[in-house]
């Protein structure tokens, strides 16, 4: 009795044991009382509703290690089926105990596509550490078995789950969700639906955008467009305007960018696409179209959109209660209230996103230090910002934010007085930015280096690199940019007498906008131009 105890568990019930025991209530109730008396089992209750623990692990390994391997797959089956037969509800909350038992049992292709059930279930509760486990254990089922259609199914299906929860633990470009979606990819081109191919191109954009590879993740976007453009799926089409989004976002086309978000909104339903959050990359699309259409309405020159924008996102994220949504909203908040010159707003949106992050065990985004650095910088605390920015700098992988990262360490070293600091800081930004093809930053990276170089008296080199970040923006039509950029060069024109110039080149983009006079860039722009 205390082998057939230590395949059920460290604890059971009686009700559990019972069929799987098959014995008469008399012996088994005897049994356990005996085992009882002995210290081995703690009993609570009155059979048949007591329930049993073992007095230790050791106890149940024991007991466990006695069994014959082919006594212990007939109990662990015996168990399977009785809890098919009667525990339904608790297979259905807890069905990696069902997988568990399979497992024992050697049912080996019913015990995978229950671990991978379980991975699903631990997955829509948001316990991705748990999914992971659970998807794993099914991944080494697999191992074994011979190669087959139906073998190629299951692994395709289990990889899928897999890279999906990696990425909502340790981020988009965490090697391990590439690994899973290019293993995925490889089984859906052999073997998958369209839908399964879809979902590995999906999460193959994914990672190549997170890790910082844009030119290959415009490539997967403009398939994934490509693939969807004919079809009826609308789910699929807006995933597709979801990964072309983003990629335009960071790839330094803001217009584009925005095009993409205003036909995704369009077709999103938060109904109709519910399931999307658990299989695109772990986020709600109708968040992320907000989210993304409020940095792009910044770069565009709208900064109260982009601020309505970015709180609509927060709001419909809270309404659908996906935590993991609603960090990703948050993040992105944050960098509008940065972009706005409000860093004690910016501030309090990083500590609720870093509490979300801790209760939920999911990774943000945006890197807490990297904009608490930011906010630091903007309150004038120059030496803190360095810290906090050079703390985030090294553990923080994926290519977003990181040219932005550079910039906001380059103006806080400024600050301090270390021009030399400043300029490699501002080297390694555009470097990023050659090798990651995430140009958003770049007008800015720019205006920086001039601004330094003039602090260093180097006028003429500073103007090219002001008319240079000017040239930039204008092109890619970053209104908040090139007002930054024409900013900067009116202050350096006037300083040096050429007035009349200073305010042609700053009047008419300060004109330009109709929004957003409350803002430090409007604001900043608007005491220059009555200066001049």
């Amino acid at each position: 009795m205390a082998q057939i105890g230590a395949v059920l568990g460290r604890e059971f019930s009686y009700e559990l044991i019972e069929p799987v025991a098959q014995r008469g209530a008399a012996e088994l109730r005897a049994a356990l009382d005996r085992l009882a008396e002995a210290g081995l089992l703690f009993c609570r209750g009155v059979a048949p509703q007591s329930s049993y623990l073992f007095k230790n692990a050791l106890v149940q390994n024991a007991a466990y290690g006695t069994l014959l391997r082919t006594r212990r797959q007939e109990l662990h089956a015996r168990v399977a089926a009785a809890l098919e037969q009667h525990f339904a509800d608790l297979v259905e909350r807890q069905p990696e105990l069902l997988a568990h038992h399979l497992t024992g049992a050697s049912d080996t292709e019913r015990a995978v596509d229950q671990w991978l059930k379980a991975g699903r279930h631990a997955a829509a509760r948001l316990a991705h550490l748990e999914a992971i486990a659970h998807l794993e254990r099914g991944l080494g089922l697999l191992g074994p078995v011979p190669e087959s259609a139906g073998r190629d199914r299951r692994e395709l299906e289990l990889r899928l789950a897999l890279g999906l929860s990696h990425m909502t633990t340790k981020g988009m470009w965490s090697d391990e969700a590439g690994t899973a979606y290019e293993r995925a990819r490889e089984l859906a081109e052999r073997c998958g639906d369209p839908q399964q191919q879809f979902q590995a191109l999906y999460g193959l954009w994914q990672h190549s955008s997170g890790a910082g590879r844009m030119t290959v993740a415009r490539s997967l976007s403009a398939r994934l467009l490509r693939v969807t453009e004919r079809g009826d799926d609308s789910g699929a089409r807006l995933q597709a305007h979801h990964s072309a989004w983003t990629t335009a976002l960071f790839s330094g086309d803001a217009v584009a960018a925005r095009e993409h978000t205003e036909q995704g909104r369009r077709l999103y339903d938060p109904e109709q696409h519910r399931s999307h959050r658990y299989l695109y990359g772990g986020q709600d699309p109708g968040v992320c179209a907000r989210i993304i259409g409020a940095q792009a309405a910044w770069f565009l020159g709208n900064p109260d959109w982009s601020l309505a924008t970015a709180v609509d996102s927060i709001s419909l994220a809270e309404s659908l209660a996906h935590p993991y949504s609603v960090g990703l909203a948050l993040g992105f908040a944050v960098a509008v209230r940065l972009y706005r010159g409000e860093p004690e707003l910016a501030a309090q949106l990083i500590d609720r996103a870093e509490r979300l992050a801790a209760e939920q065990r999911f990774t943000l985004v945006v890197s807490p230090p990297i904009f608490r650095g930011a906010v630091l910088l903007a309150q004038g605390a120059a030496e803190e910002a360095v810290a906090a920015i050079r703390a985030g700098l090294p553990g923080w992988q994926p290519a977003l934010w990181r040219a932005q990262a550079r910039a906001w360490l380059a103006e806080a070293l400024l600050q301090e007085g270390k021009l030399a600091a400043a300029l490699t800081a501002i080297g390694e930004g555009l470097a990023d930015i050659e090798v990651t093809g995430e140009r958003s930053w770049e007008s800015e990276l720019h205006r920086l280096m001039g601004i330094v170089l003039l602090a260093d008296t180097k006028g003429d080199e500073a103007e090219a690199y002001f008319r240079e970040a000017l040239d930039i923006a204008r092109q890619t039509q970053r209104k908040a940019l090139e007002l930054r950029a024409a900013t900067n060069l009116a202050r350096f024109w006037g300083e040096r007498g050429r007035r009349v110039e200073a305010r042609e080149i700053l009047a008419p983009i300060y004109g330009w906008f109709t929004e957003g006079f409350d803002t430090a860039d409007l604001m900043d722009a608007k005491a220059l131009l009555d200066e001049l």
